[in-house]
């Protein structure tokens, strides 16, 4: 029994650490999140971008994915849990969401601090 204890006793260690940190995990996310990156239509850092130009009944018309690191998480929540204007849904977790949001406003308390 004393063997058994010593052998599986050092993966028990193991598994308590996590492998990636929080933001990692955020920044992955992001990256992509159920095959389709959030970048693609969002931007690098969340603050938007010019998907696709086109003409429509002779217009000019252009499809935009909006700046979404400025939004509330509320917004942002609801958001990622209903088809709105093109965007694909995702079936993220609570959990998934908060770390999307965590990663989009990871330098906001940076930026409050910098302006005092």
């Amino acid at each position: 029994m004393k063997f058994i204890f010593m052998l599986l006793f050092p993966f028990t260690l193991f598994s308590l650490s996590t492998f990636i940190t929080k933001s990692e995990y955020a920044q992955q996310l992001y990256k992509n999140p159920r095959g389709i990156a959030c970048g693609l239509c969002h931007g690098k850092q969340g603050e938007g971008k010019l998907i696709a130009k086109y003409k429509h009944k002779n217009k000019e018309k252009s499809f935009v994915g909006p700046a979404i690191n400025n939004i509330q998480y509320t917004v942002f929540y609801k958001a990622l849990n209903s088809r709105i204007k093109g965007m694909p849904r995702y079936y993220l977790t609570p959990k998934e969401v908060e770390a999307l949001y965590f990663y989009l406003h990871r330098n906001d308390q940076k930026k409050a601090k910098n302006a005092q």
